[in-house]
């Protein structure tokens, strides 16, 4: 989210100088590349450095391909901020950053919100990456650990749906609690004006 927010800022604010607009447009090209056509050069980089059967291939994965979406999301809502409250931020001796954790940051919440939470439900939900990134069953994420209990004959139905239970249970907790937040950061940046 600290990478996204900072991305996003960005590509906001500093839209005209040259070579931001080329990244934003990379960033949303990269965003259009399909996870399973990377498998194989993933884990090709994953087994040679030694990252296969650990967390921090599945914090590299997620973080690469969660990154550019929240960074539009987040960019969106930056262009409905109007720049006079920054410009009176930096005429009262605020720095860039300043600016950025005192004025944008509060003013943002709601939209930090919304995308953190798609961004948890992005990678709570995920399984191709999980599944062939981890073989370790002690090491396996929810999502690839219900393919635990389909065996090659029989599905144990009963303990699969408990399963699935336990693993909505978290996300809809989440919406209930933040559903004001949500509604008010999906539709922050809609309008302009």
């Amino acid at each position: 989210m600290f990478i996204a927010l900072l991305a996003a800022y960005t590509l906001s604010r500093m839209s005209k100088t040259p070579g931001i607009r080329a990244i934003g447009i990379g960033m949303l090209i990269a965003q259009m590349t399909p996870v399973v056509m990377l498998i194989i050069p993933l884990y090709v980089f994953m087994m040679k450095a030694n990252l296969l059967d650990t967390y921090a291939s599945m914090i590299i994965t997620y973080t690469t391909f969660t990154i550019p979406v929240v960074t539009w999301m987040l960019k969106s809502f930056f262009d409905s901020i109007p720049i006079d409250m920054e410009e009176s931020a930096f005429i009262d001796g605020c720095t860039r950053f300043g600016v950025i954790f005192r004025i944008i940051l509060p003013i943002s919440l709601p939209a930090l919100v919304a995308t953190g939470l798609y961004a948890f439900v992005h990678a709570w939900s995920e399984f191709v990456l999980g599944y062939t990134f981890i073989s370790d069953d002690s090491l396996r994420t929810l999502t690839p650990g219900l393919s635990l209990l389909m065996g090659l004959w029989t599905v144990d139905w009963g303990r699969l749906m408990a399963a699935s239970v336990v693993i909505v249970v978290p996300v809809a907790i989440g919406f209930v609690y933040l559903q004001k937040l949500i509604i008010e950061g999906l539709t922050a940046g809609s309008t302009k004006g």
